[in-house]
């Protein structure tokens, strides 16, 4: 397989494009903001007019967008959607963060049409993007698994299989919860050292040294240790829309999401005082406010 396409070239679309076609493939490349469509032929990408010329040229069709909506749009609207014009024996990657509940839909709909669906969700940002050391979260059909991996090993270090349709949503979800959770949960203990007398920046340093270490602090702690929010890592709107999504997981299987629920009010606030353009960092304003204290000062 070397025709690949990339709908949605975007922070972490564009970084794909690039190590795909360093990889060797052919590139096909297609997104409705004229930017980010001539940025991907910068890095080898071949621009396409539209999502049915993407899908007749593609043997892979990778999709990295920022909505369940948009993914469903691209595959099955109508009159345009990539599912009426891939070939048989095509596979569909979704890399975008989507709902476990469309994802298994859309792979039941592909598998109906002799198409290949795996749900592959990826964590580590713009920056793992562009390096090609994205850590990828996949479910799908076992028995085709083998034949995505060399694709999948042109983007990321660490590939993973973990189960059926919606497996690698499912988890994305959860380590998005608990990442949302331990942002919230830092800015609240170094808000509280600051408000002590203790500087956070020395609290921070201790966390890193003894069992409290953990990666979101070496991540976002830079943001909010400095308050510099604009500086995005991951959205705070992308966040809070991952959070709903993982919500609604919970309801279907009948979880107690007492944390969870607590996580999302913070979020949700936070995106409705306008932050959404924010790092998800920037959640730590809210909790300052309400302290009437600032992390950095």
């Amino acid at each position: 397989m070397k025709h690949v396409g990339v709908i949605g070239c975007g922070a972490m679309g564009r970084g794909m494009v690039k190590n795909l076609s360093r990889h060797g493939y052919s590139v096909h490349v297609y997104d409705v903001q004229e930017k980010a469509l001539n940025e991907a032929e910068q890095l080898g990408g071949i621009p396409e007019k539209d999502v049915p010329s993407i899908a007749r040229q593609a043997e892979v069709l990778i999709l990295s967008l920022p909505t369940t909506e948009l993914v469903e749009n691209a595959l099955t609207r109508e009159k345009d959607g990539a599912f009426h014009y891939l070939k048989e024996g095509s596979y569909v990657l979704d890399m975008s963060t989507t709902d476990v509940m469309a994802t298994k839909k859309l792979h039941k709909q592909a598998q109906e049409k002799g198409i290949f669906f795996f749900d592959c969700p990826v964590s580590g940002g713009p920056e793992g993007a562009d390096s090609g050391n994205l850590t990828i979260m996949a479910g799908g059909n076992p028995d085709h698994f083998n034949a995505i991996k060399p694709v999948l090993h042109a983007m990321g270090k660490e590939i993973d299989y973990l189960g059926d349709a919606g497996a690698g949503q499912t988890t994305k979800l959860c380590c998005n919860l608990v990442v949302a959770g331990i942002v919230l949960l830092l800015s609240e203990s170094l808000l509280t050292g600051t408000k002590s007398g203790v500087p956070a920046q020395k609290i921070a340093d201790i966390m890193q040294k003894g069992s409290a270490q953990n990666r979101v602090l070496s991540i976002f702690g830079p943001n909010i240790l400095k308050g510099s929010h604009d500086e995005v890592k991951f959205l705070l709107k992308h966040m809070t829309k991952d959070i709903q999504l993982y919500m609604n997981l919970a309801k279907e299987h009948k979880i107690p999401a007492f944390l969870g629920s607590t996580i999302q009010l913070l979020y949700d606030i936070a995106n409705h005082q306008g932050k959404g353009g924010l790092d998800t960092s920037g959640v730590s304003q809210v909790l300052e406010d309400l302290a009437s204290c600032k992390i950095d000062q």
